[in-house]
């Protein structure tokens, strides 16, 4: 018997934005897709209106659409930001005020991961500020994130997109959830496994999948280079998607990658009739 196919689901963030936000779901379903995942849809504000939350929350339900993945408030994603949480000032005080309000959207819709970026370093201000401002802040949002059953992520990016982000590769995030859930107490911090971050960043994937993968609490994936559809790069996604279930994975693998609607999914057909 062959291992079972990944749980795919559809970033609504970097995906089908062609469309207003609250269309998007319904667009994921008729594409084939039972689950979305979604970076903090408000870049500007940490705490919108509770018409907008109801609005989102009432669009996700009617197009009978499974949340599985929320990011804290991080700032402008894409853009200049990288995260908050270890920023001083407002942008640290604005992903506090998020906590509640992220976790609880979350609650409501049956989510249980929450992603929480870790912000770019800041000239002028000592990286161990930032450090110590970053491990207070997460061990605020796994608290957030434990009052409503979730797990915390935790992701690295690449240092060739992002070179003032200082969590970059596998091994420094992963050092990061042990020491958050060291400091919390609650172990309920997880690796996010971002397979196309960890390519750019030159990491042994298959490697990265052997050492990491029993402390990993999701999966994203774009081919690399380029943050296209698989198929547009150079990584071998049936490989590496096959050594991750042989690893133990059976968690959701987020497709958060750019390419418009009419190109975006057509690698899974090839994927799953080689699956067969």
């Amino acid at each position: 018997m062959g291992l079972p196919e990944p749980r795919f689901d559809v970033n609504l963030s970097i995906l089908f934005t062609e469309l207003p936000l609250l269309e998007r779901p319904a667009a994921a379903a008729a594409a084939g897709f039972s689950a979305v995942e979604l970076w903090w849809p408000w870049p500007d504000r940490p705490v919108p209106d509770k018409r907008e939350l109801d609005a989102l929350r009432g669009a996700l339900r009617d197009a009978g659409t499974q949340l599985v993945g929320l990011n804290f408030f991080a700032g402008q994603l894409p853009g200049p930001d990288r995260g908050a949480l270890s920023i001083p000032g407002p942008a640290s005080d604005g992903f506090r005020a998020n906590l509640d309000a992220a976790a609880d959207f979350a609650a409501s819709l049956g989510c249980t991961a929450l992603n929480a970026l870790y912000g770019n370093r800041v000239q002028g201000v000592d990286p161990r500020t930032q450090d110590a401002l970053a491990l207070e802040n997460l061990v605020r949002a796994a608290r957030a994130a434990d009052r409503v059953g979730a797990v915390l992520l935790i992701e690295a990016l690449n240092a060739v997109e992002s070179p003032l982000y200082p969590l970059t590769g596998a091994a420094k995030a992963v050092a990061l959830v042990e020491a958050v859930n060291a400091a919390s107490g609650l172990g309920n911090a997880r690796f996010l496994m971002d397979l196309y971050h960890l390519a750019m960043g030159g990491e042994d994937l298959r490697a990265v999948i052997d050492e990491h993968t029993a402390v990993t609490g999701h999966v994203q994936i774009a081919d690399a280079p380029g943050r296209g559809a698989p198929g547009s790069g150079a990584l071998d996604f049936p490989e590496l998607l096959g050594h991750l279930g042989k690893a133990g994975y059976d968690g959701w693998v987020g497709l958060e990658y750019a390419a418009p609607h009419a190109e975006a999914f057509g690698w899974l057909e090839d994927f799953r009739l080689g699956a067969e």
